[in-house]
C-alpha cells in the first residue's frame, strides 16, 4: 500500500514537473517573439535618434564637468568609456544613412 501511494505521488510530481517545462519553455518562447517582434518595428532611425541624443548629453556632460571642480581622471575614464562606443555607433549611422542615399 504504501510503496502504491508512493508511486501514485511520484508519477503526479513528475506529470507536475513536465507540465511545468512545457508551461515554461510556451512562456520563454512566447516572450523571445515579443521581444524580437519590439526589435522589429524599431527602425534604424529610432534608434539613430536615441544614441546622438545620448551623444550629445555625454558630450556635453563631458565638457561641462572637465571645467569643474569635480573632475578627476576618474570620471574622465567613465566618460570616455560611455563616449566612446556612442561615437563609434554615430559614424556606423552615418554609414548606413549615406550608402541608403548613394544606393537610392
Amino acid at each position: 500500500m504504501l510503496s502504491s501511494m508512493l508511486s501514485t505521488v511520484s508519477s503526479t510530481m513528475s506529470a507536475t514537473s513536465t507540465m511545468s517545462a512545457a508551461s515554461t519553455a510556451a512562456s520563454t518562447a512566447a516572450s523571445t517573439t515579443s521581444v524580437v517582434s519590439t526589435f522589429a518595428t524599431i527602425g534604424v532611425s529610432e534608434i539613430s535618434i536615441v544614441t546622438v541624443i545620448c551623444l550629445i548629453a555625454l558630450l556635453s556632460a563631458s565638457e561641462i564637468l572637465s571645467a569643474s571642480s569635480h573632475w578627476n581622471r576618474r570620471l574622465s575614464t567613465m566618460l570616455n568609456l560611455a563616449i566612446v562606443p556612442m561615437v563609434l555607433t554615430f559614424f556606423l549611422i552615418v554609414g548606413y544613412k549615406v550608402i541608403e542615399v548613394v544606393g537610392a
